[in-house]
Formats: structure tokens, sequence, C-alpha cells
């Protein structure tokens, strides 16, 4: 007998006339297949639960569960579902063959039974299994082959929404940073001056009143409507706090200057702790109290940290999102919690050393915190919970992307609802 078959094949003959069991044992084993019997169709899906057969011989007319609500039930199980099913009946059954091709079965074969047909049948359906199997996989290995690329895609976009946002956003910093700059210099420059013009304007008036203590009516009603002796002692306060507010301003733009870092684009040495705060500065006005809002308390507990060589501007990037998501969660907590519940939201800042070749920097918050089904995702490109418009997606995909892949090092979340979220970044020197 040719011999085509191969001898892993398992046959699984379900039949209750221990003749015919026989007669198909004695065939199948001699055409090279493995052959298991059950004799009913309780004891054939019972023993499918510890093995699986490649095809199943399945007689319609049983006592018990007949063939029909065998194959339903073996077509309903995950497990059991692609298993081929040939039913046997006997020329003599009236069997409804529409009924069994309908619930899953891939075939009849009468009785009794005819050797070459059973065996030409068996292997055309064995054949197709394995047709189907290797097809699934081809399709699997695909499948994945195409997620690669759409990653790859998703990745790519990233990088070129990141270089452009980066670009646009340094460009306009700057921008905005010399624009202020060139008159805020002036103002502050001038200053001095004016506040010594103006001193030696007040020396004048006493020197005159001292001089001239006879003064016209005109002079003393003018005096009088002035205020002169609250404006004598308020004027150089009022100077004072103009200087403060000018020099705070030009703090402001070596912060703008600072974050954008356009003349940074490589690799440089920087002091961590001032990215960071020129961060803050930045964003301050969303820490301060609003009307709807209390103001949000930051915490900074630096550590020693010494240089690090790290792309500045691109870390500034990071420390920005960070922070930005850490300022949303809070107002939006705020924002939906009932007013008899006192809330005090905070920010904590921890800066240190992991080792001696490695910095970690913790950006923390008691907001809502997220459930693991977020949190799992919050790395991916495009995942948002925001609303329509206040979310790309893309800011902790970007500031994943930048701390694992341009600095090698690690961005983890820890956060679980009613917690708030932990953000840690973990960069080599």
């Amino acid at each position: 007998m040719n011999m085509t078959t191969q001898p892993s094949c398992t046959i699984l003959v379900v039949d209750d006339n221990p003749t015919n069991i026989q007669v198909l044992f004695d065939v199948l084993s001699e055409s090279g297949y493995d052959v298991a019997v059950a004799k009913s169709g309780e004891s054939a899906l019972s023993r499918l639960q510890s093995h699986l057969p490649d095809l199943i011989l399945l007689d319609v007319m049983m006592p018990g569960i007949d063939g029909f609500e065998a194959c339903r039930r073996l077509k309903t199980n995950e497990h059991t579902k692609n298993i081929p099913v040939i039913f046997m009946t006997a020329l003599s059954d009236s069997v409804d063959k529409v009924q069994g091709l309908s619930l899953g079965a891939v075939d009849y074969i009468t009785k009794p039974i005819q050797h070459e047909e059973v065996l030409a049948r068996i292997r055309v359906h064995l054949q197709l299994r394995n047709l189907n199997r290797a097809l699934e996989h081809q399709v699997a290995e695909r499948t994945s082959e195409l997620n690669q690329t759409l990653n790859y895609l998703k990745q790519s976009q990233v990088q070129l929404v990141q270089s452009e946002k980066m670009s646009m956003l340094g460009q306009l910093v700057a921008g905005v940073a010399h624009e202020i700059n060139n008159p805020v210099n002036f103002i502050y420059g001038n200053l001095n001056p004016a506040t010594t013009y103006v001193q030696d304007l007040m020396d004048l008036v006493k020197l005159f009143c001292e001089d001239c203590p006879s003064l016209t009516p005109r002079i003393k009603d003018h005096i009088a409507a002035i205020d002169f002796e609250f404006m004598k002692g308020d004027l150089p306060r009022l100077l004072d706090s103009m200087k403060v507010g000018a020099d705070r301003i030009r703090q402001i733009v070596l912060s703008l200057r600072s974050f954008s870092r356009l003349d940074e684009a490589d690799m440089k040495r920087v002091d961590l702790h001032e990215c960071i705060d020129s961060t803050l500065m930045i964003l301050q006005h969303r820490l301060k109290a609003k009307p709807e809002d209390a103001a949000i308390e930051l915490v900074k507990e630096y550590g020693h940290l010494p240089m690090v060589e790290c792309y500045p501007s691109q870390l500034n990037q990071v420390f920005m999102n960070l922070l930005c998501n850490s300022i949303d969660a809070l107002e939006e907590e705020t924002a939906t919690q009932e007013p008899s519940k006192a809330h005090f939201p905070m920010i904590r800042i921890q800066t240190g050393c992991l080792g001696s070749d490695r910095v970690f920097i913790k950006i923390s918050d008691n907001g809502p915190g997220m459930p693991e089904d977020v949190r799992s995702r919050i790395f991916d490109a495009f995942f948002t919970t925001k609303p329509t418009g206040k979310g790309t997606g893309l800011g902790l995909s970007i500031s994943h992307q930048i701390i694992v892949e341009k600095h090698q090092g690690q961005l983890l979340c820890d956060s679980a609802p009613g917690r708030g979220a932990e953000f840690t970044i973990e960069i080599p020197l």
C-alpha cells in the first residue's frame, strides 16, 4: 500500500459498533495513522479535554449524545472547533446531511466503509487542514510584519512631529525672548540713572524749602494737592519695585532662552536643576492660585547631582510634558471634586544619584491617578484621555522616545486610582 501519510497524524474514531471500530482501526493503522477510539459521544468529548486528534471520524447514530450534538459541542469549543469532522452514516439511515454540514462537518462517508474512499477523504482533509495552518501562519507572520511597519511609521511620525515641534517652539521662544530682551534691558539700564535723577531733584526741592521757607500760597496749594510728603517717601520704593519687576522679566527671558537652547543641539554637560528651574519659571503662572483653582504647592527635594551629558533642549521638553500633565491632572481633580472635600494640590520633584553612573528625577503629584488600563498605554503614540482638541497623545510618547532612545535611559510611571502619579526618569551620566 502507498504510504503517503505522516505517522504523527492522529485519527479519533467515534462509533458505538465494535466491528466498525475494528475495521477502521486496522485500515488506518496500516496506512500509518495513529488511531484513538471512543465508543460514545460522551467519551469522545471527555477524551478531547486532554488529547486533540488531527481529524475525527464521527458516527451519526449513537445512543446518548448523537453525532450531530457531539459535533455542535466540538465546534463551540475554542480548543476543538478547528478539528476536521467527517460524519459516518449507514446507507439505510435517514440522515439530513445538510444539517451535519451546517454544524461544521467537512464531509460524509457511508457504511459499509470503502477503504480507499475513507483513506482518500482523510488525506484530502488533512492536507486542507495543513494548508490552512500554513496559511494562518503566513497571515500571522504578515500581520506581525505589518504591525512592525505600522509601529515604525508611527515612531517616524512622532519623530517628525517632535523635530518640527521643537524647531517651531525653539524659534518662537527665542524670538519672543529676543524681542522682549531689548526693551527690558533698555528699561533696566535706565532705572539706575533715573533713580539718581529723581534723588537729585528731591534734594533740590529740599534745599529750596530750607532756603526759602516763605512759600507762596500757590506753591503751598500745589504741595498739598500732590501730597508731597507721601510722594517723597513712596517714590524711592516705587522705583525699587520697578527695578525688581524689570529684573524679574530679565530672569524670565533668560529662562526662555535656557529652555529653548537652540544653540545646544548637540550633547552637552549641563546642570539638570537649572533645566528644571527654567521650566518651572515658564509654568509659574499655572502653579499660582486662580479663582477656580487653589495654588499648587511645589516641593523641591533636590539631591546632589553632578553635571550630566545630555541633549538639554530635549530634556527640557520632557520636564515640560511631565509637569504639564501633573498640573492638568490636579486641575481636573479640583474641577470635579465636591466642594465640601478639601484638597491641597501638590507636585513633588526629587533628584539624586543611582550608583556612580546614573541619576534620577522623580516628578509626582497627588492627583486622581490612573487605572492600569490607562497607565499601561500612556507611552503609546496618539493615546490620550483628554477631550478632543486638548491633547495630541504625543507628549508622553515623545518623552519616552527622548529618554529611552536618545539618552539610553528609562522613563517609568507608577500610578493607581486615588494615589496620584509618579514619573521617574533615569539617565546615565
